[in-house]
């Protein structure tokens, strides 16, 4: 199947938007496609279903569909590993090497939305030596120059080096290219939670440290490294496997906006602080919105949803409006807006996965919508009635569940 291309559609106008779970819903999908969407107005969450070519066998907290990236134009990064025998591998490095053992098998989709039906394309492996390492290392960006084209790209960094590898599909070429760029940062391990477009680059995030951003389409990329604000950037693995419960960067209102709820200390009072990224180019952080959870859960309107004073799970950012952030908080998904202290939307969430233990913003998405929308896999519903997941004692979960799969290289310098 040739690559989705968008070419014979005509310049979209701006977007509408929804919550998109990240899980998708694996079944028979309408009309024989690869993949269908039956939409909810947020704070409702959409639900994505795709189709058994897409993922042939049944999921598992190991082994599921995830989607990594949307785009307005209406595509979607899918990731759809298969399990497999578990086999040794060496991960190769300029002056190092390293073993870790292989319990799944690649596979990376590219979704149209707006094809009838929907349609999902297989990207290729990569020749050996060259591998896709880390599925939250692996962005989407659509081509400037237009014509429905578009790449896919991976940063490989190598953790000591001033090297890294931009490894890059782009439909232009039908091929994966290695591209090598210079690697700004120390020596410190990378860890990656995800990939947003945005401004003609890819911006690759570290909820830890801050976000490194490059175009994937210059024919020599330069990458730049954008800390988050002092007193955020947080020590090597300080927060490790939680950080995506309380951080998040996304993009509100045309900027890149980091939203912060990470508390350092217990005796910090819980708040939510958001800042923005001016511009592209920028630096420095600006502090737009900042308040404590006290005065939220003292205002009328969360007396109203009748939910605990309890610290909530950091979900997404408004994409239009920069003052309201959204949390998790037991069944339900609820919109503040910071600057007023006040709710402004509350709803029961009714994700496929994961169970509520599990939940950090990565299992949902903010994705801005062609609009008007197109025929295809996009069709408005009054609600979709998806199974809700149910939650399992703090004790049960081990960390190996609904994690992100991939290795980053490491070498010794000096």
């Amino acid at each position: 199947m040739a690559p989705p291309s968008s070419s014979s559609r005509p310049p979209l106008p701006p977007s509408s938007w929804l919550i998109l779970g990240s899980i998708p819903r694996v079944s028979a999908t309408a009309g024989g496609g690869d993949a269908s969407l039956a939409l909810t107005a947020p704070p409702g969450v959409s639900i994505l279903n795709v189709s058994q070519r897409v993922f042939p066998e049944a999921a598992s907290p190991h082994h599921f569909p995830f989607v990594l990236a949307t785009d307005p134009s209406g595509l979607l990064l899918l990731q759809a590993n298969l399990s497999r025998p578990p086999s040794r591998q060496i991960l190769e490095g300029p002056a190092s090497q390293g073993v870790y053992w292989k319990l799944s098998t690649s596979r990376y989709f590219v979704l149209d939305a707006t094809a009838a039906p929907g349609t999902a394309f297989h990207l290729p492996d990569p020749e050996p030596p060259n591998t896709i390492l880390h599925q939250a290392l692996l962005g989407l960006l659509v081509s400037p120059g237009g014509g429905g084209h578009y790449m896919v790209a991976e940063l490989q960094p190598i953790i000591g080096a001033d090297k890294a590898t931009l490894l890059c599909f782009s439909t232009e070429v039908g091929e994966w290219v290695e591209k090598r760029v210079h690697y700004p940062l120390p020596p410190r391990p990378l860890v990656p939670i995800g990939v947003v477009a945005h401004h003609g680059r890819l911006w690759w995030v570290d909820l830890s440290w801050g976000v490194i951003n490059c175009d994937p389409f210059a024919d020599k990329p330069v990458l730049g490294f954008v800390p988050f604000p002092p007193g955020s950037v947080l020590k090597c693995r300080e927060g490790w496997g939680v950080t995506d419960k309380y951080r998040y960067v996304g993009v509100s209102d045309g900027k890149l906006r980091f939203v912060d709820t990470y508390a350092r200390s217990s005796a910090d009072a819980p708040k939510v602080a958001v800042w923005t990224l001016a511009d592209p180019d920028s630096t420095e952080w600006t502090l737009e919105q900042e308040a404590t959870f006290a005065e939220i859960w003292g205002d009328k309107s969360y007396k109203a949803t009748r939910l605990p004073k309890e610290m909530p799970v950091l979900a997404l950012i408004h994409p239009k409006n920069p003052c309201v952030v959204y949390f998790f908080l037991e069944t339900q998904l609820f919109g503040v807006d910071v600057r007023t202290r006040k709710v402004v939307d509350c709803k029961p969430y009714g994700l496929v996965a994961p169970p509520t233990c599990y939940l950090a913003s990565r299992f949902v998405r903010a994705w801005e919508l062609p609009h008007p929308l197109p025929a295809g896999m996009l069709n408005w519903c009054k609600g979709i009635k998806a199974k809700k997941a149910k939650a399992r004692p703090p004790h049960q979960p081990s960390p190996g569940d609904y994690h992100l799969v991939g290795h980053t290289r490491q070498t010794f310098v000096g």
